[in-house]
């Protein structure tokens, strides 16, 4: 059985605030490592009121200093966004604050619209630098070389481990050609999921960081005690999926009983492409849609998006994911 990781939105919900949301986040990632999850990764979002990780690094410390064992990182950090100087100097800050605990994962996607864009100094050439700008990442993070002038204080030697990103297949080229584990974004952009695993795998090249190929894909999961329970939940997230189409990201919405009645036809196929990988239900459910989900794409690790909108019936969620998990690795063991 593929082990289990948590992307969380940090989702700002209706009748809260930001401050609930990041403690939300540290609570959840605090049961988590308890579940037996092995990481807990936060993305970069900008101009989306409702997700409050768009300062990712500030993030993850709030995180890590609220749990004990389970690794904290950025899925990602969109590098064109930054110097990749001050990513290092942030991790590298990290890594020594929570040492062996700290992910990178790297994308090169802005993370926000054209506008927003503007305001953060972007320029839309930028990714077309990104694979020297994560080999420059990497080598603020390795040891110093002879006659290096130039150091990412305190980032030298920490060699934070760093992920390749993507939604498409050009991460996986880059990530296969450098030797990085890879993270393949499928729980909103599943078209490529297959393609890009094939191309990761058939074009790595082993590295000093990995003798051979390490993927991990993200997949969608609402998990209550029936199915009809699930549904409900996962209105949620239907409803922040058809706001993107209608151009009008929000806050977090709570549950309704007819997603029917608020989405028109072609918004309901839209996020029916969207969220295509998907698995939603109670444990029988999530236990035949999680393992055909690892057959099928053969990952080493899933990253879990529970997007719920009350957060005792998230931590249920995933508690319960990580129960049906377990149950599974028993199960394979058993018939070893």
């Amino acid at each position: 059985m593929a082990q289990l990781s948590i992307l969380d939105l940090v989702r700002v919900r209706e009748g809260f605030g930001p401050r609930q949301a990041l403690d939300n986040a540290r609570d959840l990632a605090a049961h988590a490592e308890d579940w037996g999850y092995r990481r807990f990764w936060v993305a970069e979002h900008h101009n989306m009121q409702g997700i409050a990780s768009a300062a990712t690094a500030v993030v993850i410390a709030h995180i890590a200093a609220g749990t004990k064992r389970i690794r904290v990182g950025a899925g990602g950090i969109m590098l064109p966004n930054h110097a990749p100087l001050v990513i290092a100097e942030q991790f590298g800050t990290l890594e020594h604050l929570f040492p062996g605990r700290i992910d990178l994962g790297l994308g090169r996607a802005p993370g926000t619209d054209q506008m927003t864009m503007r305001a953060l100094r972007r320029s839309l050439t930028n990714s077309d630098n990104f694979p020297q700008d994560v080999q420059e990442l990497e080598a603020y993070l390795g040891p110093a070389q002879p006659g290096q002038t130039l150091f990412a204080v305190p980032a030298t030697g920490t060699q934070v481990p760093l992920w390749i990103l993507g939604s498409s297949t050009y991460g996986a080229q880059l990530a296969a050609a450098l030797g990085l584990p890879y993270a393949f974004a499928s729980h909103f952009a599943p078209a490529d999921l297959l393609p890009a695993l094939d191309i990761y795998r058939a074009r790595f090249k082993p590295s000093d960081v990995l003798a051979k190929p390490y993927s991990m894909a993200a997949l969608n999961v609402i998990a209550a005690e029936t199915d009809a329970e699930a549904r409900r939940l996962h209105t949620t997230q239907q409803m922040s999926v058809a706001d993107i189409f209608r151009g009008a990201r929000g806050l977090s919405k709570p549950p309704i009983d007819d997603i029917e009645d608020y989405w028109t036809p072609m918004e309901k196929a839209q996020a029916q492409r969207f969220l295509a990988r998907s698995v939603v239900g109670g444990p029988e459910r999530v236990r035949e849609g999680v393992a055909a989900f690892v057959r099928e794409t053969g990952v080493d690790e899933v990253m879990i998006v529970s997007d719920v909108f009350d957060h005792d019936k998230r931590l249920a969620s995933y508690r319960m994911i990580a129960e049906v998990a377990g149950n599974m690795a028993e199960a394979e063991a058993a018939a070893v």
